[in-house]
């Protein structure tokens, strides 16, 4: 069964009619733009290339749009939804509209901050339309909560995209970037416009395309290196010698733990990859 094929996506009139019905006005503090463009929510799918053997975890579902469209496509959906009224509202949508799949649809009120078990078969797909605000700590968490998450596609604002997506060397490269190098490959997925939201937002949003694949063998926690990222970027101008001294204890500890990683003491962060930070953080836990 495809949901777009048989005419059970919401239209904008759809959208509307649902917020009105629900006395809904979407918040700026929840980041509720919705989407109301059926193409948009197909295209998603598509490029998420979800099928009937995936298990898809959805974050902020909002009034269905993308659910329906995932749960025409996927065996089985799950959505985790913080705002109460839309939790409340989203289970009758589906069954209204797709009541054969009903039974392979799961919602969880809750903030996806806080989500450490899910309902039903565990997730090995992520697609979601994130807040602007929280987009990059909720992929994150994600990713490290659910590590049968294989691959995912997230709609976040533009500039996210692409500081997701960047490359060392890169001027957007940072700690977003080195973070989710070390779960995922990432990659720009396409761009979307405004107006396929109500209300429209005021920035452009984009795709990124997320390939889980093994972090890089270091005999540090990820915690480890996720700290010493943290203090490289701190102050992005500063040389690894400046920027980690805090964190080695000193300049000269800082330029040793550099030596003791093959990175240059005069680089700065940005010029980094993900298994360089692993072997800078391998410095420190093995008490050098």
């Amino acid at each position: 069964m495809n949901a777009a094929a048989s005419g059970t996506l919401l239209t904008a009139a759809d959208v509307r009619e649902l917020a009105a019905a629900l006395g809904l006005r979407p918040t700026k503090q929840r980041g509720q733009n919705f989407v109301i463009d059926a193409n948009t929510v197909r295209r998603i799918v598509r490029a998420a290339e979800v099928g009937e053997e995936d298990s898809v975890l959805e974050v902020g579902p909002g009034l269905g749009s993308l659910t329906l469209a995932l749960l025409g496509a996927a065996g089985h959906v799950t959505a985790v939804e913080i705002d109460d009224v839309l939790a409340a509202a989203l289970p009758a949508t589906v069954e209204a509209r797709l009541p054969g799949r009903a039974g392979r649809f799961a919602l969880v009120h809750a903030d996806a901050l806080r989500v450490t078990e899910l309902p039903g078969p565990p997730p090995d797909t992520l697609v979601a339309n994130l807040p602007y605000n929280v987009a990059v700590p909720v992929l994150l968490h994600l990713l490290a909560t659910f590590p049968g998450i294989r691959r995912a596609l997230v709609m976040v604002q533009s500039e996210v995209a692409d500081r997701l997506a960047a490359g060392p060397g890169s001027k957007v490269y940072g700690v977003p970037s080195v973070k989710t190098a070390w779960y995922a490959h990432a990659r720009r997925a396409g761009a979307i416009g405004r107006t396929v939201f109500w209300p429209a937002p005021n920035v452009d949003s984009g795709l990124v395309a997320l390939t889980r694949r093994e972090p890089p063998p270091t005999a540090a926690s990820r915690e480890e290196v996720f700290a010493v990222v943290d203090a490289a970027f701190a102050q992005r101008r500063k040389t690894l010698r400046a920027a980690l001294a805090g964190w080695a204890g000193s300049a000269a500890g800082a330029e040793a733990a550099c030596a003791a990683a093959g990175v240059a003491a005069g680089a700065r962060g940005e010029q980094l990859t993900v298994a360089e930070f692993a072997r800078l953080a391998e410095w420190k836990a093995r008490g050098a």
